[in-house]
């Protein structure tokens, strides 16, 4: 079946649809990516976005069980230039095809992807629609141009409970902005007691489940838009250590007095090059997200910059210069992609072990 993209600004491309037979509305990124698809749709910080991949063939290694980020993905769309019907790989276990169209997201392939790039790299991120090749694309730009964006992305992919990972070691409270799973899965791993809880649980509640300490995951949309977490996290700064990652980076950033700005196109891949400014090392990291920490912004906070991003200086990681926080703006859980940044989930929890020595005061 023919389907098209419809972009707010005029552009229109043409191609073969694929998995669900869908009208879908959303904010046209890429992500530069070579494998990781799965994880790419799966990934709740892609909530209401319509997902370009830059690597050609996409779909080759099928779709397995075992590499959902979430259990419902939250993506509008997603557009490659080819999608394979054919996977070849052990775990496979079905077709990009049949996973998005069992979980109701819309796929476009056959357009010229490098061009459409381009053009969200000229214009910055444009509002699109995915939808069949007879409707009118003058009333579907009207209708975009019309279109204000979602600003409770947040809430919808939050966990509506909190729940229980038991474990042995410290307890960690993680406050779920749009949690990939990977983050509680490293946590996990170090023999934590997690406790996940929604997005907008309280300062109160919180220290009521007695933690060693917390981490902000990531998730998606603008920061400013959840309010209500960064006064939490205000509240929270100098009695429990905290860990930020993506969303959760800007939050603590917000939280301590700074602000935050709108990129232009982002940052989304498994390829972007990192600077520890603390030991001169350089890592390469994943990435999703579509707001930055504003540098100038940092003057009149007791925040310090860690890492920086070697592509364009931006801020990506953070430390509290008198508290046990610190956050970075990429994923160090990353799956797939590099795991020079695993250490961190260590970093915290040292950071943890060293505040419960001299004792968790909840005042």
């Amino acid at each position: 079946m023919k389907r098209q993209l419809v972009l707010e600004n005029g552009e229109i491309f043409v191609g073969e649809g694929f998995g669900a037979n869908t009208v879908r509305d959303g904010e046209v990124v890429f992500n530069t990516g070579m494998t990781g698809y799965q994880e790419i749709l799966s990934d709740p910080s892609y909530c209401d976005q319509i997902v370009t991949m830059t690597y050609p063939l996409i779909g080759n290694y099928g779709i397995n069980r075992d590499d959902f980020e979430s259990i419902f993905p939250a993506v509008s769309g997603l557009i490659v230039k080819e999608a394979t019907d054919m996977p070849s790989h052990w775990r496979s276990e079905s077709t990009l095809h049949d996973m998005l169209r069992e979980k109701g997201i819309a796929g476009l392939a056959g357009i010229d992807t490098r061009r459409l790039t381009k053009i969200i790299r000229e214009h910055g991120t444009l509002k699109g629609r995915l939808c069949d090749a007879d409707e009118a694309p003058v009333e579907v730009v009207a209708e975009l141009r019309n279109t204000q964006w979602a600003c409770d992305q947040v809430s919808r992919v939050s966990t509506k409970m909190p729940y229980e990972i038991p474990g042995n070691g410290p307890r960690v409270v993680l406050m779920d902005f749009g949690m990939k799973k990977g983050i509680l899965r490293e946590i996990n791993r170090l023999g934590c007691d997690v406790r996940v809880v929604p997005y907008n649980t309280t300062e109160k509640e919180i220290l009521q489940l007695h933690p060693d300490g917390i981490v902000l995951s990531n998730g998606p949309g603008d920061p400013k838009d959840v309010p209500e977490a960064v006064e939490t996290v205000n509240k929270l700064l100098g009695k429990v250590p905290l860990f930020g990652i993506c969303l959760g980076h800007q939050l603590l950033a917000l939280a301590s007095g700074a602000d935050t700005v709108k990129m232009r196109f982002g940052h989304r891949g498994a390829n972007h090059p990192v600077k520890d400014l603390q030991t001169g090392r350089f890592y390469m990291t994943s990435q999703n997200h579509g707001y930055a920490v504003n540098p100038e912004s940092l003057a009149q906070t007791e925040l310090e910059v860690t890492h920086i991003a070697i592509n364009d200086q931006s801020i990506e990681g953070l430390r509290h210069k008198r508290y046990p926080a610190f956050s970075v703006q990429f994923h160090p859980e990353a799956t797939p992609g590099p795991e020079d940044s695993q250490q961190l989930f260590s970093r915290f929890l040292q950071d943890v072990e060293q505040f419960r020595k001299v004792g968790v005061q909840y005042a």
